[in-house]
């Protein structure tokens, strides 16, 4: 019997020991996440000018729009140094074995709230197709692991922006330590820098954990949860990740890695088993579904894209009705490309395909780009294309993970 097998009835989310800073300007210590902005240097620009010289995640991150240049190398050796340098400065305080109840206000005046804890990786597969508790929720670039895995290896600390989601209507696990904070310890509340609203965190007593994990055991019950999605042969589906996916991903290599030098006995003890996370309800009032429109650019000529666009699928037609939709808009213009027989369930599938055919075999990058209007604006520069996609309804989200798979 397998490792994975053995531990499929344990506990998948689990408290853990959280390192708070202290001593420090939490505002400049919190950034945003490597992966974001990836197109748009300048608001990594804004962070560098506006921390300075303070202490801050951002010396521990390696943003994204990085990987590109020519110190990367030396930058993780820097990550790696800063680490070991807070840890000795006692930058730290240590929450044993918590979770931490958090409230994120946002500026359009909703408030989210989720839990941080750990998650077993051994309970944890991005592959499509997995039976795993935790999956991914969308397809897995795989070319995005390795520069990530570069700089978790040999990091001491980890800091992640991975956030799962649950499927609980009647907000049994999160929403009751809403009513309680009064009787929580509060561990911090700051303002986020670049209007990122307000973050807000309380330490979790243990006879509110143990109400916690045994509201998520309730919503993991086959019983209840073949009830709950219509299906009868499919394995329970406990956790999807809302976002992060790649960051959980590149914990599950690394913790492989070290699982092959490890003898089995010892893969429970190892701190690589476990990364950590915020569990959030789909159902939460501030969760709103967006598309992720993507950006092609190093292209030569655009048009000469589209019209392998229309080349690439069957009956495809510039203004067409039927099938799948495809939007696109460059400095030419903005038109609509119609699919009549995809194969694909959904229109971000459909070009997925299609783009990652074209990059490969003619050039050119994909980008993955949050807001319209976002991406308007990087469509300015020659040699672009931008595809606005469709959002997905909430309702279909987990539903759609388990009965078709990933998400592209």
């Amino acid at each position: 019997m397998s490792t994975e097998s053995k531990e499929s009835n344990s506990p998948a989310f689990l408290p853990a020991d959280i390192l708070l800073p202290q001593n420090c300007n939490m505002t400049k210590w919190a950034v945003i996440a490597c992966d974001q902005y990836t197109s748009q240097p300048e608001y990594w620009q804004r962070v560098e000018n506006y921390v300075g010289e303070s202490p801050s995640t951002l010396r521990m991150i390696l943003p994204e729009s990085c990987l590109d240049g020519p110190n990367v190398e030396t930058d993780i050796l820097s990550i790696n140094e800063t680490m070991g340098r807070y840890l000795h400065e006692e930058r730290f305080r240590t929450l044993s074995d918590s979770f931490i109840y958090v409230e994120r206000q946002f500026k359009r005046g909703v408030t989210r709230r989720g839990i941080i804890g750990k998650i077993d990786l051994e309970q944890y597969d991005y592959e499509p197709g997995s039976d795993a508790k935790v999956r991914a929720s969308e397809n897995t670039v795989l070319s995005r692991i390795p520069p990530r895995v570069a700089v978790r290896k040999n990091a001491p600390l980890e800091l992640p922006h991975i956030l799962l989601l649950i499927d609980d209507p009647d907000m049994t696990v999160i929403a009751p330590l809403a009513q309680e904070k009064k009787e929580m310890e509060q561990v911090y509340d700051f303002a986020l820098m670049e209007n990122g609203g307000d973050l807000c965190g309380w330490k979790v007593s243990g006879a509110q954990a143990e109400r916690v994990q045994k509201a998520l055991s309730a919503l993991a019950d086959p019983a209840a949860f073949q009830a709950r999605y219509g299906v009868t042969d499919k394995p329970v589906l406990q956790f999807v990740v809302g976002d992060g996916n790649h960051s959980l991903a590149t914990a599950k290599e690394c913790y492989e890695r070290q699982k092959r030098t490890t003898p089995a006995d010892q893969w429970a003890s190892l701190p690589s088993r476990y990364a950590l996370v915020e569990v959030t309800n789909l159902h939460d009032e501030s969760l709103e579904f967006e598309p992720i429109h993507r950006l092609v650019s190093g292209l030569v000529d655009p048009e000469t894209m589209l019209s392998a666009l229309l080349y690439y699928f069957k009956g495809a037609a510039k203004g067409g009705s039927k099938g799948h939709m495809l939007r696109y808009v460059h400095l030419g213009g903005t038109a609509t490309i119609a699919v009549p027989e995809p194969t694909a369930q959904l229109e971000v599938g459909t070009l997925q395909a299609f783009l990652e055919y074209y990059t490969t075999t003619h050039g050119g990058k994909i980008d993955y780009i949050h807001g319209e209007d976002t991406l308007r604006e990087l469509i300015q520069q020659p040699g672009t294309v931008g595809f606005i996609l469709p959002t997905i309804a909430k309702n279909q989200h987990i539903q759609t993970v388990i009965q078709n798979g990933v998400h592209p």
